[in-house]
């Protein structure tokens, strides 16, 4: 039996006990590590978290709590090499898709310790300007965000356990709320990993950053109300944790980001051939292959005009053919496994569902996998199905967390905005033409049902950031079915960890505020 991985609670690496979970790598089936969460005494975790590291957080100003993302960065640049071989070896991603992973967090950290320090040296924030309450301004009021005294409990997915730790944990951190880190098991190394160096280098104080490693047993128990807690995962999921009593109850804070049915669509104007037709096909090729798929950002439905269905799905076929999928660890392979036998199942099951109302337009399949066994092996090839009428019911609601993806053909704008929001709230929609207004048409149209709408012209083919990419300046989270979450947008993200207050009170008082809280 291999190693079992230990958790980081109460300031003390504790194995839980018993057998564990195993971790496996997704292409040779190898046990790596296993995890266990059982026999923790949770009560002291949390209330380690909250009393230690909560006190020490706040004692700081933003400045310096921005001085620690720094080197908690630091920290883990320098074990870069480590992290790669984890990924590779836990979720079966190539090297460029672990890229994603590792160094969107370690930029994301970067990121935050820069906008942090601007905020210089305050412990609490102002919200807005000073309001007159009376007739002669002398009674006014001024609302201020101060650091919630619970802690952040994150419940995370398998698909980024690197970049899904710290995209979070940033702002919190910022913040001055301590964080508990609950990482999907099956890709629990990775996450388990980056806390251990960090703890090491001992750039937080105790009690800031804690993890456990397995079942998720008891942890909403302990949850209180100024905690907060924030879940990435299935929209199944995310309904037993909106019905549990700490939120019903007790009223903590749940942000939930979950399915998402993202959808890319291409202009009336683009025609096969022009600038922003090559842009959408590049994107949806892109989008359906990077991490396998397994990003709930990914594209799922493509939109086209009906007149030209035929082209794109042809471009398409063609940019699909050249993706070699199986071992990562092979240099010919574009695409590695997805993350376990598990998802291997569900994305074949997914599948099937699509194609009893659509055709298959490509099935690579076909293709034999390099250096991986099918049988042993979580690879799954790229899958491009096609909807000529776009009135089938199952491509907007079952969405396939792996490299699959729906072209489905428009009549004219009002049909083609009318299917994209029949995804039921979405994280992003890509809208590609070569006309500006068009673009900003669309956007418009399609911001109430989506998170962010990411508009690409041939003018910033080279410039754009990526359909799928999530930058920590613009905001993460979506409406509806995939959630009705916020996370990220730069200093925004920093809302979910903070209390809003009116304080009402004479001008001097007022004046003295960030006085009174540097104390």
């Amino acid at each position: 039996m291999s190693e079992i991985l230990k958790n980081y609670v109460g300031g003390e690496w504790i194995a839980g006990r018993g057998d564990g979970t195993p971790l496996r790598d997704p292409v040779t089936g190898e046990e790596l590590a296993r995890v266990s969460s059982e026999g923790l005494d949770l009560d002291k975790a949390f209330d380690f978290a909250r009393t230690k590291g909560g006190t020490a957080l706040r004692d700081r100003t933003y400045a310096e709590r921005a001085a620690l993302l720094g080197d908690v960065a630091k920290a883990l640049q320098a074990k870069r090499d480590d992290y790669y071989a984890i990924s590779i070896a836990n979720s079966g991603t190539t090297k460029a898709d672990s890229g994603m992973d590792i160094e969107g967090a370690i930029f994301t950290l970067s990121y935050y310790a820069k906008l942090g320090a601007s905020l210089g040296d305050a412990k609490v924030l102002l919200d807005g300007d000073v309001t007159s309450l009376s007739k002669d301004g002398s009674f006014r009021a001024q609302h201020i965000l101060t650091p919630t005294r619970g802690l952040a409990l994150f419940i995370n997915a398998f698909n980024f356990p690197a970049w899904g730790l710290w995209e979070k944990a940033a702002p919190a951190l910022l913040s001055g709320v301590p964080v508990i880190i609950k990482p999907a098991t099956a890709t629990a190394w990775l996450t388990q990993r980056m806390v251990a160096d960090v703890i090491a280098a001992g750039v937080l104080p105790e009690g800031a950053l804690s993890v456990v490693c397995g079942s998720a047993a008891g942890l909403l128990d302990r949850v209180q109300a100024f905690d907060v807690v924030s879940f990435t995962g299935s929209a199944d999921t995310a309904a037993k944790l909106r019905a549990h009593p700490a939120f019903v109850s007790r009223a903590a804070r749940l942000n939930i980001e979950a399915d998402s049915l993202n959808s890319a669509l291409l202009g009336l104007d683009a025609s096969p051939g022009s600038g922003a037709f090559d842009g959408f096909i590049s994107e949806v090729a892109r989008e359906m292959t990077i991490k396998s798929g397994q990003k709930c950002t990914a594209i799922r439905r493509a939109f086209v005009p009906a007149a030209h269905f035929d082209a794109a799905a042809e471009a398409l076929r063609a940019k699909l053919a050249k993706i070699t999928v199986g071992n990562p660890r092979n240099e010919t392979v574009r695409m590695g496994s997805l993350v376990s036998r598990d998802q291997h199942t569900s994305v074949k099951a997914g599948i099937d569902a699509l194609r009893r109302e659509t055709e298959l337009l490509f099935d690579g399949s076909a293709t034999p996998l390099v250096d991986a066994d099918p049988e042993v092996s979580a690879c799954v090839a790229p899958h491009l199905l096609g909807l000529r009428d776009g009135e089938a019911s199952a491509v907007h609601d079952v969405e396939v967390f792996g490299p699959v993806a729906t072209l489905i053909a428009y009549r004219d704008e009002a049909h083609a905005i009318d299917l994209a929001r029949r995804g039921g709230g979405s994280l992003v929609a890509s809208v590609f033409s070569d006309d500006e207004g068009q673009l900003a048409h669309f956007a418009v149209a399609l911001a109430d049902t989506h998170g962010r709408v990411h508009a690409v012209s041939p003018a910033v083919a080279k410039t754009q950031t990526g359909h799928g990419n999530v930058m920590p300046q613009s905001l993460h989270g979506g409406p509806g079915r995939a959630g009705g979450g916020e996370e990220l947008g730069g200093l925004r993200a920093l809302n979910f960890y903070h209390r809003r207050a009116a304080i009402q009170a004479p001008s001097g008082a007022l004046d003295l505020l960030p006085k009174a809280a540097a104390k």
